[in-house]
């Protein structure tokens, strides 16, 4: 099981990495527009239409790679001091409530637009000469599936959790750093930074 769990984290990870250098590819355009615009006095018409793709491609595709993670954000600030067990049974509640249902529901209205964009091959009407949307409207039923099937992942775990009493492990990744640990790891405490940092003023003061 916990194999099955692991693959489709690994696959929720790849998309997330692999749709992240939008991020580089976004600022890269954003920056040569404003070159083009301010300094060239040559603007794009598709400039704006593209950065609002390029921005909600990888909004959408971040969505299954957050769940991985368990990164999205949670509004009931008393949720970490619950038992691994009264947090399983809240999360697989909302799942089933709430997450199931409007998931089938993005990838159901999703399908439907995507299949009219490209019906009628749609382009965008912000601008003059807009570029086309049917690829981008083809991102939200795609995006949607692979959130579900994370979702059904999470719903697994929190199963699993009401069974053993703790959370199962999640596929490792970057994550951000812990002072606290990187403490640890080079034997640094609060006590060695504090006089670190008494040294260096007292030896910015005798320099002046």
């Amino acid at each position: 099981m916990n194999k099955l769990l692991f693959f489709v984290d690994k696959v929720s990870t790849w998309i997330g990495h692999a749709f992240a250098w939008l991020i580089l590819a976004l600022t890269l355009q954003i920056s040569w527009e404003v070159f083009s615009r301010y300094v060239l006095n040559a603007p794009n018409q598709w400039a704006f239409d593209l950065m609002i793709m390029m921005y909600g491609t990888v909004f959408m595709m971040a969505g299954a790679y957050t769940l991985a993670k368990n990164g999205h954000v949670r509004g009931d600030v008393l949720y970490g001091f619950f038992p691994p067990r009264l947090q399983a049974g809240l999360d697989l509640a909302l799942y089933f409530l709430f997450f199931i249902p409007g998931v089938v529901a993005l990838v159901w209205a999703g399908y439907t637009y995507a299949q009219e964009s490209w019906a009628i091959n749609e382009t965008s009407n912000i601008t003059a000469n807009g570029p086309p949307l049917y690829p981008f409207k083809t991102v939200i039923p795609i995006a949607g599936i692979f959130l579900l099937a994370q979702g059904l992942v999470e719903i697994v775990r929190c199963v699993i959790c009401l069974r053993n009493g703790e959370w199962p492990k999640r596929e490792e990744d970057v994550e951000e750093v812990d002072v606290d640990k990187l403490k640890q790891m080079v034997n640094v405490t609060d006590q060695d930074i504090a006089r670190s940092d008494e040294y260096i003023v007292a030896n910015n003061r005798g320099q002046k």
